[in-house]
């Protein structure tokens, strides 16, 4: 996904692009889809589910209901369908298309891994079968006890011709405005720049109900004023289901800081888009949730969390009993529940402390031990460059490593750790990626580099992280390398220390003997896809589009 963007100082404008995985198109619609029709819905989702994604009342207001024995009329079906954004297509049928067969009326909704085949007679729908659009084959008819299909729209923004009228209206007059307030500046060329965009857009949602970037004018479609919060996933939680519905926040330490910083990240891009005529002011209105905006959404909302930030803790109102110490606890943060015990019984890994001086030769020694072994090991540094060098270092050793950071692209990187799963490797060595939510049970050995350099990479949440990872198997170990204890250190080790006891004590009362943890080499929802081009058979202009991508790229 690439935002919209535009950058004064080399004047360019990057156009929104979005190459959309269908899979994860049809999850995003499902979704939504089954809020406003189930009661039993989890939806699992990233912080990107506090941006604007239409009305859900919109959503549910339309759709298409079709019955079984009612008067069906092709012409009139495949109009109303058009209205919900599907299209006609007779050579691919894909999600969010229909296509007519004699008899037969087909549609795939977009939100569903099944077709929906409509067989008519004498001018009324006698079938409705589910089957599979690869194949054909029928997967079962939908039965007289439930004789209704309603299909929900195929894009999560949509409108209708009355609701764009009244919008029209005051999109133009807000065009006439900012145009007039751009040229009174004496930016004439982002006053035409910004006619020419809008008028262009309004024709095409006019003619066809719809226009990529069509989610910048949804103030106008949703009866929004300005400023006020837009529709999020989390409304159409609440549209279903009142208040009645539970929010959980995982790796709450690091997604409630990205809450809190994505509107001015998003008001910021958005503002050079309007100084210089490429979005209307309602753009502005198009984005993510305020914090204070999220924050009063969910009545219930559980934060979860290995390293916790005090606000987080704060937030916490009740008293806990931990049962098996038969006693109350007094905390001092009432209400923070401390899950400390593993449902295989592994303990929180035994630490050493090591001389960082030396420890490139005794890393080295350490990891040799451990690939004799069969066993995986994990490395983290302070940079990037020493995470590349002392991997090419390791190999030199004839030991097969990888370096894992944030200049490899997201997918790989699921990549690199599955290859580590699948011993392609014995070594990952990264920066900043090897904290949480890494479960490797295959990993025996942490390792931290220079642990005293104090800082966000070596403060005491992130060394509790790190550590972590060592606790995923029973024979799990940690060493820290360090010249000098500094408080992160020390108030790291005391809390792994303190976790340790009250774990080693359930076992014991329990009889609980520490397994590894079980985990599947799971199929990956996204796979690459390599382009390969000869480039002395590719046309001019297929090659100035491709230099264009990679200079975008490069942005």
């Amino acid at each position: 996904y690439q935002p919209e963007a535009y950058i004064p100082t080399t004047d360019t404008y990057i156009e929104k692009e979005a190459q959309i995985n269908q899979l994860i198109d049809k999850l995003r619609l499902q979704s939504t889809t089954n809020i406003i029709t189930r009661k039993d819905t989890i939806v699992v989702a990233s912080v990107s589910c506090i941006y604007n994604i239409g009305s859900p009342i919109d959503y549910g207001k339309y759709s298409v209901n079709i019955r079984l024995n009612e008067d069906f009329d092709p012409k009139k079906l495949a109009v109303a369908l058009v209205k919900i954004l599907y299209e006609k297509s007779e050579f691919e049928f894909k999600r969010g298309t229909f296509r007519i067969r004699g008899s037969s009326f087909d549609i795939y909704p977009a939100y569903e891994d099944y077709g929906i085949r409509l067989q008519s007679e004498k001018g009324q729908i006698k079938k409705i079968i589910k089957f599979d659009p690869l194949s054909g084959k029928e997967l079962g008819a939908v039965s007289s006890i439930d004789k209704i299909v309603t299909l929900y729209p195929a894009k999560l923004y949509l409108t209708d011709k009355e609701i764009f009228t009244k919008a029209e209206v005051q999109i133009r007059r807000d065009l006439k405005a900012e145009y007039a307030d751009l040229k009174n500046a004496g930016k004439i060329v982002e006053a035409e720049r910004l006619l020419r965009k809008i008028n262009y857009d309004l024709e095409l949602i006019k003619e066809v109900g719809y226009v990529n970037g069509i989610e910048n004018y949804s103030r106008y479609f949703d009866g929004r004023s300005p400023g006020d919060a837009p529709h999020s996933l989390l409304d159409y939680f609440k549209t279903a289901y009142g208040r009645n519905f539970l929010v959980f926040i995982d790796e709450s330490h690091m997604t409630v800081p990205q809450i809190r910083g994505m509107y001015n990240g998003d008001f910021s891009r958005k503002k050079t888009l309007v100084d210089f005529g490429f979005r209307l002011k309602a753009a502005f209105d198009n984005r993510p949730l305020k914090f204070a905006e999220f924050y009063r959404i969910p009545s219930s909302l559980i934060y979860v969390s290995a390293t916790p930030d005090e606000w987080e803790v704060e937030q916490a109102k009740t008293e806990i009993k931990l049962s098996f110490l038969k006693k109350s606890v007094k905390s001092p943060h009432p209400g923070v529940v401390e899950q400390l015990i593993r449902p295989t019984g592994i303990i929180d890994p035994k630490i050493e402390i090591r001389p960082a001086s030396s420890e490139v030769a005794d890393l080295v020694v350490e990891i040799e031990k451990r690939v004799k072994k069969g066993q995986k090991i994990l490395v983290t540094t302070l940079t990037k460059k020493m995470a590349e060098d002392l991997t090419e270092y390791v190999k030199e050793k004839k030991i097969r490593a990888q370096y894992l950071h944030s200049d490899i692209l997201t997918l790989e990187r699921s990549d690199i750790l599955e290859n580590l799963r699948k011993n392609a490797y014995d070594v990952l060595i990264g920066v900043n990626l090897l904290r949480e939510g890494l479960d490797l049970p295959e990993v025996y050995l942490v390792a931290i580099l220079d642990a005293d350099k104090e800082g966000f990479l070596r403060s005491r949440t992130s060394l509790i992280q790190t550590m972590g990872r060592a606790a995923r198997n029973i024979q799990g170990e940690v060493i820290i390398y360090a010249d000098v204890i500094t408080r992160s250190i020390k108030a790291a080790i005391e809390e792994i220390e303190r976790r340790r006891k009250q774990q080693i004590e359930y076992n014991r009362l329990h009889h609980i003997k520490p397994t590894n943890i079980i985990k599947p080499i799971r199929e990956k929802i996204i796979e690459h896809e390599e382009d390969y081009l000869i480039f002395d058979k590719v046309t001019k202009d297929v090659t100035e589009e491709i230099l264009q991508t990679i200079n975008t790229q490069a942005m």
